[in-house]
């Protein structure tokens, strides 16, 4: 899916290592929609649904890889939403508030279908917390530079679905990775080893994209704009 500059910005540091995607900032307006909607009003909510409705698809579609799929859970998201948003007392960012919902919900849908959140080899083979030998959440230069948007997510479209998970929550999303471990119900070191192991195919896939070599994965989705 070939987004467009407003679903995605330059990669920048956050404070738990590189958000390559980073959010945009709160939208003009956003605050009042979001007040005038706590109290019933149905075009606040529709206005929200405008300023929102890519963003949260894109996440869906990041999550599942599959553009059906991320077309209904958007729509459950935001159905989700209209239940909730009395709930949202601004102690957040309106966007990261509706982002984490958005995460819960998908996580809640893969688990119903059956779905491991994280890779059999890392549940098999945890990795030791006690005696790690280097940080596997910290900062990747190799990814944090200057890398086309658009060819980093098809790269991140190609990823193991565990390391992709994982990928998305930490890189894309921000969490921490004991709110990873949390939410996938693994343990932090599984996280930032997935994570390590995600970054470590992300550079390959890119290396043999640009080298023409074909990656040993599945043929890449073909991603569309949803008609939201």
């Amino acid at each position: 899916m070939e987004l467009q500059g407003q679903h995605m910005t330059q990669m920048q540091p956050t404070k738990s290592g590189p958000a390559i995607f980073k959010r945009n900032p709160p939208i003009a307006g956003e605050f009042d929609a979001i007040e005038r909607a706590k109290n019933g009003d149905a075009e606040a909510f529709s206005k929200l649904y405008a300023l929102h409705k890519r963003r949260v698809y894109t996440l869906c579609l990041r999550m599942l890889g599959n553009v059906s799929e991320a077309e209904d859970m958007t729509q459950e998201a935001f159905l989700h939403l209209f239940r909730k948003i009395g709930s949202f007392r601004g102690e957040s960012a309106f966007s990261t508030w509706l982002h984490r919902l958005t995460v819960n919900l998908v996580l809640m849908h893969l688990r119903k279908k059956g779905l491991n959140l994280v890779s059999l080899e890392e549940t098999i083979n945890p990795s030791d917390e006690d005696t790690p030998k280097r940080d596997f959440g910290s900062r990747d230069i190799h990814l944090a530079g200057s890398v086309d948007r658009v060819a980093l997510e098809r790269a991140v479209a190609l990823l193991p679905p565990g390391y992709r998970m994982v990928f998305i929550l930490h890189d894309v999303e921000g969490f921490e990775h004991n709110e990873i471990a949390q939410m996938l119900e693994c343990s932090t070191g599984n996280s930032k080893s997935q994570l390590h192991k995600a970054r470590l195919r992300l550079r390959e896939i890119l290396r043999e994209r640009e080298t023409g070599e074909p990656t040993p994965q599945a043929a890449q989705p073909a991603f569309k704009e949803a008609a939201l």
